[in-house]
């Protein structure tokens, strides 16, 4: 299996899976990354999944579906997208690319954000969590509550370590700033900086991360670690409660530069 990371607009990846003759593609923001890479290895389009829907998400949808006939759309229910035709269930399986596909639902950065994970043999396990994950850093709340982004975080660090982590921006630098503002002597922090550094020196993108690395250097996944509580109790936490402290660094992190 061939995992790409599609740069799109200023920040975004639109990710797509294939096997050398189908793909499937999530979240194409814009279509014309996506055509490219199908008419250069000559590819057939099976699925489209969407996590959630804001426009740089769903953007080339319709020129997708203009471009090569009817696709099969999977996305969240409400979001009312031209072409859907199957809303997932958290929890529920598919076989896409003779692979098995399990969807989560992770509300917080919307109310009904999903996220796709791939099983695939004799190789770790590819997670899609469109603006829920971040390397070293998590989504803004635009509908969901602290408490919801929270639990879908601690439900995504739940997963098999060597998960690879396909979020949807290039991020990684201005989350890792901030990260290392809360835990200025993580030595995992500096290695991984030094690392991001050079891959973005290269032009080469920071991702897929890992989540075994996000659990040593993502602050709002190390909401228990007595860093991480201090300085988000200096900023607003009114507990050493892992989700008060993740509300508070969320808050902090908003109005972060």
């Amino acid at each position: 299996m061939k995992l790409l990371a599609l740069p799109a607009f200023d920040d975004n990846y639109i990710w797509l899976l294939h096997d050398g003759q189908d793909a499937v593609v999530v979240d194409p923001g814009e279509a014309e990354p996506v055509l490219a890479v199908l008419r250069q290895h000559a590819l057939r389009l099976a699925a489209i999944l969407v996590t959630h829907h804001h426009t740089d998400h769903i953007g080339g949808l319709d020129a997708l579906q203009t471009a090569l006939g009817t696709i099969p759309i999977y996305g969240p229910s409400r979001e009312g997208l031209v072409g859907m035709a199957t809303t997932p269930a958290d929890g529920q399986r598919f076989d896409w690319l003779g692979l098995d596909w399990q969807v989560l639902e992770v509300p917080g950065h919307t109310l009904d954000h999903l996220a796709y994970i791939v099983h695939m043999p004799d190789e770790s396990p590819v997670l899609f969590c469109g603006d829920t994950l971040f390397s070293a850093g998590c989504g803004r709340l635009f509908e969901g509550s602290p408490g919801q982004m929270f639990a879908s975080l601690q439900r995504l660090s739940a997963l098999p370590l060597d998960t690879r982590i396909c979020c949807a921006h290039e991020y990684t630098l201005a989350n890792l700033r901030f990260a290392q503002l809360i835990e200025p002597d993580n030595v995992h922090l500096v290695t991984y900086v030094a690392l991001c550094q050079r891959r973005r020196a290269a032009r080469e993108s920071t991702l897929p991360a890992r989540l075994d690395t996000e659990l040593k250097i993502n602050p709002f996944l190390r909401c228990h670690q007595p860093a991480v509580v201090a300085a988000a109790q200096a900023h607003g936490a009114n507990s050493p409660d892992p989700s008060s402290v993740f509300a508070a660094l969320r808050q902090w992190k908003n109005h972060f530069r």
